[in-house]
């Protein structure tokens, strides 16, 4: 059985990883989390009382807490989730960003550098450090082209400015000290315990409340959908077989619009649950101010992670978006004890004198 260290195992995508890794069998997680807004222990509650997930509330950029797990668990790999990850959240308060994503990176960097150092050889070549990144790092794309590991970083948002930061500290500190890194760049995931504010989640619970359906500017917005589950499967596969100091992109072979992603929401739910009026959804559709430096593209080329390791996405976009929109329908008791907490559904990333009026 391996241990992993899992950072931010309480948020959406680390809880969904947490919780296959749970499921194998093969595994005893340390599961580190600060359990901000995005940090729900809620998501991991079936799991709650497993011997082999060791949850601990913590922050990655506390260099005691983290120093005392890895002395007491000796764990086979760090996998780190933990980020500040809302990039309207960033643009009215960017602070809270660079704190956890590039001085959280960096304190974490160093205790498990210390870690690593002082294991013998066998364990010492063994260990992995992995960091999960975004495909926003690299800009935005025109009507062509594809993100590959190769891109030129040029991020454009608080939230990808510190995420880039981050990637280069871990990219430093393989060439550095030759710690066994490895980063993985995802596109935009989605799929169950996904926090409320994110697109899906949050068009999907305004439409069920008869709320308007916000679109940023005109809709047209492009982005690459990553199932959730596959995202994680990605992550084990490059743990297992990836090459230290290399970069794989993961991507689900889904570009949309957001007014495509919208509208297909809109259709499975009047397909799923109709509205009580007997309108479909979309006419709740309403178009609101851009968000300020939207970037208008990304896609990603996952060609490197498919013909290097030999990893495929699941699931396509209409089968996971059905099977996201039917686990909200499922859990709408989840949705509603989430947003009991600070966030409430309101439009965020509206700069400060935005905010102010």
């Amino acid at each position: 059985m391996k241990t992993l260290l899992v950072t931010g195992g309480a948020g959406f995508i680390g809880g969904n990883f947490v919780l296959g890794l749970i499921a194998q069998g093969s595994y005893r997680v340390i599961n580190l989390d600060a359990l901000t807004y995005a940090g729900n222990l809620d998501s991991l509650s079936s799991i709650s009382d497993h011997p082999d997930h060791i949850f601990v509330q913590g922050d990655i950029g506390d260099r005691n807490c983290v120093d005392a797990l890895l002395a007491e668990y000796r764990p086979d790999a760090v996998v780190n989730f933990a980020a500040e990850s809302h990039v309207d959240r960033s643009i009215d308060g960017p602070a809270d960003f660079i704190q956890t994503n590039v001085v959280g990176t960096f304190n974490l960097l160093e205790s498990v550098r210390d870690h690593w150092q002082r294991l013998e050889t066998v364990e010492r070549e063994a260990f992995r450090f992995l960091h999960v990144s975004t495909d926003e790092v690299y800009g935005s794309l025109g009507e062509q082209g594809l993100f590959t590991e190769e891109s030129p970083y040029a991020p454009n948002s608080p939230y990808s400015a510190s995420k880039a930061s981050s990637d280069h500290l871990v990219r430093a500190y393989h060439h550095t000290y030759g710690l066994p890194v490895l980063t993985t760049n995802c596109s935009n995931n989605y799929g169950p315990y996904q926090f409320p504010e994110k697109l899906i989640p949050l068009i999907t619970l305004n439409a069920l409340a008869g709320k308007s359906l916000p679109i940023y500017g005109d809709g047209q917005n492009v982005r690459d959908w990553l199932y959730v589950t596959d995202h994680c499967s990605a992550i084990e596969t490059v743990l297992a077989e990836g090459r230290p100091g290399e970069v794989y992109n993961v991507g689900g072979d889904s570009e949309k619009s957001n007014l495509e992603v919208v509208q297909t929401i809109c259709a499975l739910l009047d397909q799923l649950r109709p509205a009580e009026s007997g309108k479909p959804y979309n006419e709740l559709i309403t178009y609101v101010a851009d968000r300020p430096g939207h970037d208008q593209r990304y896609a990603i080329d996952a060609s490197k992670l498919k013909q290097e390791l030999g990893w495929r996405p699941a699931e396509n976009f209409e089968s996971g978006l059905r099977r996201t929109i039917e686990w909200y329908l499922d859990h709408l008791e989840w949705c509603q004890r989430v947003q009991d907490g600070s966030y409430r559904g309101e439009r965020l990333g509206l700069g400060d004198e935005a905010a102010e009026a």
